[in-house]
């Protein structure tokens, strides 16, 4: 059990940050012994625990009762180095004279910015920034472009775990990992130009043909795309006159059934605009005419229809719900309308968004939103591959948009060929592989089509999911996930205080993937952090139970569950 020991204003960040590191812990009490302290910035702790972590970018008591060495205090962003990864820093951090074993160098400097001493049967640690004000900037602000490809929150959950492994310390968690897969990957498209045959003489027309007339031939020039590409556009373009006049089908049509196609039987999810003609509002003055859509939700209800038959999603892609509650409710209700379904969720159109909208989309009645990414590049804006709940929300999962098809390959943002972006979102496959959580893509409704034509990069990525074990799910499917995973909690076991308990509520029989608890096992005596290495052993979660589940976390080398927890958790007769 962790006791943690923060100020009152951190207290909602406190909450959701161990909704991600979803592992026993308290606020801290007085009157209970933990195994671990995390105390941030100069909040006093004066028991005994087996390790106390001291997180503060400024100089603080301990600093001086151990006499350690602090260097200057830094104000600025920095980035730190932690077992060859990178991890950025947004607040205060301060560094020290080595005081025991490194944990995070200044990744330029070198100088030693957290450390580990060991003291017999006890530890100190003490890191030179307040994690929990980190937390809050990439979870309300976001991280820059420049920093998009660091994972910075699941890194942060990375150093305390290791560290408190390290020194001996067993650790129980409910990883963000469904039970018989990897990780969960989301395709979603953003339905904005279904019908070329709607445009007409307008900017996207426009586009359209620049692209597919010039553009194509410059990148067939820059060994960008193959000659096929390039015949593709521009048999494309001369089709137009014969699809205005209903002589010809109009290919950007088809995006359904292209997608279903592609997707090979996986499920996905559309983002629907309620209202064509609508560029909608910023906060201060209306949006720019052309961010318009020549269609609303009500022209492609046959479209809306082949999606729910395929057992795709659909959801809002908004106009102005992230700013006005009662505009959100008006686009709410035609999506529900049209499909049916009462809770929807939403991606806004542009991804406008501030810290404001998630209780905006709130108020509204969205049941989440997916809008927290990046148009200019690709990564994880919020740092973390998990769904997680906004600090100002009550209830709205945020399901993170970690990369979008126009971003690789617009020469206004990255500009990256095909074969470069395939290699860009390999990457972020094995990052999500590695911490778990999901991988949220955005392939736009016309992106397969002329004069984009971005069909073997996409074909490639559902290949490698397949391939990495992910499991395809909903934008839906995923948030209700997560919302299973943050309904469990553990407590302590009256009868067996080394034995942590996991409260878990009724199955509602809600065809989703089980949880997972994840018992991790003792460092060595060499001491390394092993991250890389498989520390652990996973046990899976029951899916109904009418009592609590006891697991064995004490000292045992053998980091077996007990005969108790097996016969709880997998059945008398399980070998598992």
């Amino acid at each position: 059990m962790i006791g943690v020991i923060a100020d009152l204003s951190d207290r909602d960040v406190v909450c959701e940050f161990f909704e991600l590191f979803k592992t026993p812990w308290e606020f801290y009490r007085e009157d209970r012994r933990y195994d671990v302290v995390l105390c941030v910035e100069d909040n006093r702790f004066s028991g005994n625990a087996k390790l106390v972590i001291f997180y503060s970018g400024k100089r603080i008591r301990f600093d001086g009762e151990q006499k350690i060495q602090a260097g200057r205090q830094r104000q600025e962003p920095c980035i730190l180095s932690y077992e060859g990864n990178r991890i950025p820093i947004y607040g205060d951090s301060i560094g020290f004279s080595h005081a025991g074993k490194e944990i995070l160098i200044d990744a330029y400097s070198m100088e030693c910015v957290g450390y580990l001493r060991l003291n017999g049967e006890s530890a100190t640690a003490r890191i030179g920034y307040n994690i929990f004000a980190e937390v809050r900037t990439l979870l309300t602000t976001g991280q820059p472009s420049a920093n998009a490809q660091l994972p910075a929150l699941e890194l942060h959950i990375a150093v305390l775990r290791e560290t408190i492994i390290s020194c001996g310390i067993s650790l129980v968690e409910i990883p963000p990992v469904p039970e018989g897969y990897q990780f969960i990957a989301c395709l979603t498209h953003d339905v904005d130009h279904p019908s070329i045959r709607r445009h007409r003489w307008d900017r996207t027309l426009f586009g359209f043909l620049l692209r597919a007339i010039f553009g194509s031939l410059f990148d067939l020039i820059r060994g960008r795309i193959p000659v096929k590409d390039l015949c593709s556009n521009w048999a494309a373009v001369s089709k137009l006159p014969f699809i205005y006049t209903g002589l010809a089908k109009d290919f950007w049509l088809e995006f359904v059934g292209r997608y279903q196609e592609l997707e090979e039987g996986h499920r996905s999810t559309f983002f629907v605009v309620p209202f064509g003609n609508r560029p909608g509002r910023k906060i201060e003055s209306a949006a720019p005419g052309f961010r318009a859509t020549g269609y609303g939700a009500e022209d492609i209800a046959g479209a809306i229809r082949n999606m729910l038959e395929a057992g795709s999603e659909v959801g809002l892609h908004g106009i102005d719900a992230w700013l006005d509650s009662s505009k959100g409710c008006e686009e709410l209700e035609v999506i529900r309308r049209l499909t049916g379904i009462s809770e929807i969720g939403v991606r806004m159109h542009w991804l406008y968004y501030n810290e404001k909208s998630p209780v905006t989309l709130e108020k509204a009645g969205a049941v989440y939103d997916s809008t927290v990414g990046y148009n200019e590049t690709v990564g994880y804006r919020a740092g973390t591959t998990q769904i997680y709940k906004p600090l100002v929300a009550e209830r709205l999962l945020e399901l993170p948009l970690h990369a979008m098809d126009t971003a690789l390959f617009y020469s206004t943002y990255l500009g990256l060929s095909q074969r470069a972006a395939s290699a860009r979102l390999r990457q972020m496959v094995n990052t999500v592989a590695q911490y778990g959580g999901c991988l949220t893509i955005n392939w736009h409704d016309r992106s397969l089509f002329p004069e984009r034509l971005w069909v073997s990069c996409y074909r490639e990525l559902i290949q490698d999911l397949k391939s990495r074990g992910a499991w395809f799910a909903t934008a839906g499917q995923a948030i209700s996930w997560f919302r299973k995973r943050r309904s469990v909690d553990f407590e302590e076991n009256p009868t067996y205080s080394n034995l942590a308990r996991p409260k878990i509520l009724p199955s509602h029989a809600d065809g989703l993937p089980g949880l997972r608890i994840r018992i991790y096992k003792e460092q060595t005596s060499s001491g390394k952090h092993s991250c890389k290495s498989k520390n652990y052993v996973d046990i899976v979660l029951p899916e109904c139970t009418e009592s609590h589940t006891a697991l064995n976390v004490s000292d045992d080398e053998s980091y077996e569950p007990t005969r108790q927890a097996k016969t709880t958790l997998l059945g008398p007769d399980s070998s598992r």
